[in-house]
This record gives C-alpha cells, sequence and structure tokens, in this order.
C-alpha cells in the first residue's frame, strides 16, 4: 500500500520521468508513502489504473504533456469512476495553461500550473490531512537551492538501461513564440557544487547516457564551461553527453574543452528553425545567421560531436520555396542529424496571435501540428508531414549513410530532391510507419536504379556498405545479384542506447569519409517539442 502514488505515463521505456522523480524527491517524510510508477503509451488505460489502485493510494500525481495527453485523459476518467474518493492531481505543461478548456483538467481533483516541485508536496500533505484546497493551484518560481535534487530516485535498472535526465538550470531568455520556454520564465541554475556532487554519485553507480535539458546550456559560460571540464576530466569509454546548445554562442573558452571529447561522446542539438530572417523576426527569434555557420562548420572540422539541427516547417509566413531554400543551407552545413519538424500550437505560446493573419489551421488533438495556413495548403503540409517521416527513416535513422547523398545530383536542391522521393515512396508504400528496413531499401534501390538512373551495381555496393555498418550481413534478396564480390562484413556498433548506437553509426562514417550530407532521432525524442520535456 503507498499513500500516494505517482503515476508516469512514458512516451517509450528509455525515457524515465524526469518530473516526477523531483516530486518524489521533494517529498520529506511523505516520501516513503510513495511510490512511482512509470507505463509507457502502449499500455492500455484499464490496466494502468489497475496497477495504480493495486497500492490503494488517497492521492494520485499524473504528468501531462503533449504527447501523453490522451492516455493520461482517460487514465483520470477511469480512476474517478472506479474511486471518486481517490484525489487525482495533475501537473505537467499541458494541463498549466488553458486549463479550464480541458477535459482532464475538469475531471481532476486538482491542477497545478507551473513547477510543482516544492507546490505538489504541500498540496498532498493537506489533502492527507482532510483539506480542501482549490482546484486549480499557480505554483510559484522555486527557488532552485530550496529543491532537493532528483537523481538518487534513479534505480539501478534506469542506470543500466535508460536515457537518464539532469539539468543545471531551468528557464530560458529568448522569446520564440512556439516555445513554451518563451513564456516570461527566467533563466536560474542550481547551485553547482551540489549538482556536480550528484552526476559523480551517478558516474560512480555506472551511469553512462546522460542527456542535460537545460534550454540553453551554453548561456552561462562560467557554469558550462565548469561542467564540460567536469564530465571531459571523468570520461569513460561508453559514455554520453546530450546537451541543447545556443548555436551562435560557441566562443573560444568552450571550444578549447569541446575539441578534447572522444568522438561520439557528445550530442550537440542546435535549435535553428528557419533561416527566413523576416520569419524569424515575426515569431520573434534572434541569432546570428553567420556565426551559426561558422559554429557548425568548426564542430564539424574540427570535433567529434554529433550534431542534431532542428528546423520548423508551417511557420507563419515561410512558404515552402523559403524551408526549402533553409533545409537546402542546412544540408550544406552537414549535420549529422535535421530534425523536420512540423510547428505546433503549444498551449498557452503566444504564436496564435498570427492565426488569422496567416489563417493557422491546428489540428484540435495533440500534438497540436498545423494542418495548414494561407502558404501552404493542406496536401502540401501532408507531403512534408511524409517528407519528415521519411527522412527520419531514411537519412536520420544511420541505415543509409552513404545512399542518402544518392538521393539528389550535383548542383540539385537536396530538399526537392528528396521530396520527389518521398512523393514516390508513398505512391508505394501507402504508409510511413512499420516499413521494414529490407523493404526500404529495395525501394531506395528501385528509385535510384529505375527513377534516378544511377548504375545498379554501384548503388548496390552502397547499400551493401550501409547494411554492413549497421551490422546486417547482407543487403535485400534483390540488391544481391548486383553486388560485386563477397558482401562487407557486418561491423555493429554495439549495445550502447539508440541513440549513442546511431551516433555510432555516425561516427564510423566520419572516421572514413567526408559526407556531403547529413547523417542521423533524437531524437526524436519526445520532449522535443520546445517546453515540453519527457
Amino acid at each position: 500500500m503507498a499513500d500516494i502514488v505517482l503515476a508516469a505515463l512514458n512516451a517509450k521505456y528509455i525515457h524515465p520521468a524526469f518530473g516526477l522523480r523531483y516530486l518524489k524527491a521533494n517529498l520529506g517524510d511523505l516520501r516513503d508513502r510513495t511510490v512511482l510508477l512509470e507505463f509507457d503509451l502502449n499500455r492500455r488505460p484499464v490496466d494502468i489504473v489497475e496497477a495504480i489502485l493495486e497500492h490503494r493510494p488517497r492521492v494520485v500525481g499524473i504528468g501531462v504533456y503533449i504527447w501523453n495527453a490522451t492516455l493520461a485523459t482517460e487514465v483520470v476518467q477511469l480512476l474517478k469512476t472506479l474511486r471518486p474518493a481517490v484525489k487525482v492531481v495533475l501537473g505537467g505543461p499541458e494541463v498549466s495553461y488553458e486549463t479550464d478548456q480541458q477535459l482532464i483538467a475538469r475531471r481532476a481533483d486538482h491542477v497545478i500550473c507551473g513547477e510543482a516541485d516544492l507546490a505538489f508536496p504541500r498540496l498532498a500533505r493537506h489533502l492527507l490531512d482532510g483539506q480542501r484546497p482549490p482546484h486549480i493551484l499557480s505554483a510559484p518560481l522555486p527557488a532552485l537551492h530550496e529543491v532537493a535534487l532528483p537523481y538518487e530516485e534513479y534505480t539501478d535498472e534506469d542506470l543500466a538501461h535508460r536515457i537518464l535526465y539532469v539539468e543545471a538550470s531551468r528557464g530560458c531568455p529568448f522569446s520564440c513564440e512556439f516555445c513554451l520556454s518563451s513564456l516570461d520564465i527566467p533563466v536560474r541554475t542550481f547551485p553547482l557544487q551540489p549538482f556536480l556532487a550528484a552526476l559523480q554519485r551517478l558516474m560512480d553507480r555506472g551511469a553512462r547516457h546522460f542527456k542535460f535539458v537545460d534550454r540553453t546550456f551554453n548561456l552561462n559560460l562560467a557554469v558550462a564551461r565548469a561542467i564540460l571540464e567536469f564530465l571531459l576530466h571523468r570520461h569513460r569509454e561508453g559514455r554520453f553527453y546530450h546537451f541543447e546548445m545556443i548555436p551562435d554562442r560557441l566562443p573560444h573558452e568552450l571550444r578549447e574543452i569541446i575539441r578534447q571529447f572522444p568522438p561520439g561522446t557528445l550530442q550537440f542539438e542546435v535549435g535553428i528553425q528557419t533561416f527566413n530572417p523576416e520569419v524569424a523576426a515575426r515569431i520573434s527569434r534572434r541569432q546570428n545567421y553567420a556565426r551559426l555557420e561558422e559554429n557548425l562548420h568548426w564542430l564539424r572540422e574540427h570535433t567529434g560531436v554529433h550534431i542534431h539541427a532542428d528546423l520548423i516547417a508551417g511557420l507563419p509566413g515561410e512558404s515552402v520555396e523559403s524551408f526549402a531554400a533553409g533545409f537546402d543551407r542546412l544540408v550544406a552545413l552537414r549535420p549529422h542529424e535535421i530534425q523536420f519538424g512540423i510547428l505546433k500550437r503549444l498551449r498557452g505560446t503566444p504564436i496564435v496571435r498570427h492565426d488569422a493573419e496567416w489563417g493557422m489551421i491546428y489540428n484540435p488533438l495533440p500534438p497540436y501540428e498545423i494542418l495548414e495556413n494561407r502558404l501552404i495548403d493542406f496536401p502540401t503540409m501532408q507531403r512534408l508531414r511524409r517528407f519528415s517521416r521519411y527522412w527520419d527513416l531514411v537519412a536520420n535513422s544511420g541505415h543509409f549513410l552513404e545512399t542518402t547523398p544518392l538521393l539528389w545530383a550535383p548542383n540539385r536542391s537536396p530538399f526537392h530532391s528528396f521530396l520527389e522521393w518521398s512523393d514516390w515512396l508513398f505512391a508505394r508504400a501507402r504508409r510511413t510507419d512499420a516499413i521494414a528496413l529490407p523493404r526500404l531499401a529495395e525501394w531506395l534501390f528501385e528509385y535510384l536504379t529505375r527513377v534516378r538512373g544511377h548504375d545498379p551495381h554501384e548503388v548496390a555496393a552502397t547499400l551493401a556498405r550501409d547494411f554492413a555498418r549497421g551490422g546486417h550481413r547482407d543487403p535485400p534478396p534483390s540488391v544481391r545479384p548486383y553486388v560485386c564480390g563477397p558482401s562487407p562484413a557486418a561491423t555493429a556498433p554495439g549495445t550502447a542506447a539508440p541513440n549513442a548506437r546511431r551516433q555510432a553509426l555516425h561516427s564510423s562514417r566520419d572516421r572514413s569519409h567526408s559526407p556531403a550530407s547529413p547523417t542521423r532521432t533524437t531524437v526524436s525524442e519526445p520532449g522535443a517539442d520546445k517546453g515540453d520535456h519527457a
């Protein structure tokens, strides 16, 4: 039995619930009366509720995000139907804004808006004492030196098999209108020495895969440098560190540390979003494009950092032609991954002020992606959505590092070339999911040889090398007759976490080639949507 159940509805097993671990760590004497249960999106709501009620809780806390909002709503409705006396408390970015408009908020007993690290323990204590707090509570921003760090809540199983989320700071100084971090949340930094001590304890326990969820890790150069030096001096083979970086801020003092990390140990997620200055200004986004490009060139030429760059399609005032030009410009900078995102209308963000002028129409259901706008109609937006998915499968997966550049000829737009391939593939597959790797390779071979006119033997040899790099002994049967000699020896990248395995594929390509294209999700990882972490 447990008086409090914290129920996490995670996108995948590999993504642990960071926010709920903060809540548990800050419960004080209630911590021992609390259990954290984690589920993924494949679990049936009725089975989740059964597991929760087995503990006979008096209070149930659930974090709500765009990727789990639908499942969370079903779970809450079942809980209140079966056990009306159980107090259901919601938190998270999805219910922190436009709260009164949401069914899930109306069904729950209480909703905490904002950072709930300290507000939830107070509320839980009141509920267990029989008090009747307000339905909706606005949590004041906690002083981070008063917040207990959650890292002891990671289990040995977490350390062995999951990404470990960590953060040295919260907030963002920028005001990009598509992002929850734009909502006047100041940048605050956790006390550095206790944070580093917590990292040390995780390393001593065998932690290998760290993902920093700071929105702007390199904003405070002194703190960023201290953390990077800490990690560098304690680095061991197999450790992997992910940071979200401001792309136009990479001064000499950071460069000198970054270049010392072994290849394949650092991943930088750099949010570019648009190369159109007018569009950037319209959504209140500030960045120095010349410095951004110089920094990406330096990272590719002088470091082994894995670069994951983000672009967003569907921004107000950005046409397909403008997005294509930006995409091609980014391809020329050779990041390992390009996350082709579709604009989402996150609750509470000021992007809605453009709806009337630019005809912005969003899906009313999570994750609230743009359906069409004044410059991109619905059929075209669907083509871009399919492009995004196929780009993940082909260019970002790491399975087709050498094959991908064959999709565009010299002096031909990578964007428009890949869009043609995307249209052709959808006409064949009629789907964007559940495409087996061998079948995708066969379609690539057919398209490159029959439509693009490449020599079958050269394409087959390229596919065979890509397959070998990914640990596959032979290419698909329809390709094998065109492979001259024995297939290349398979060289699997090992048993690291998924992102690290993908990075190993890209690193193996970098060690022997100078690629002319990006190669790689994050993820894309749930939580990559700005202002909405897993």
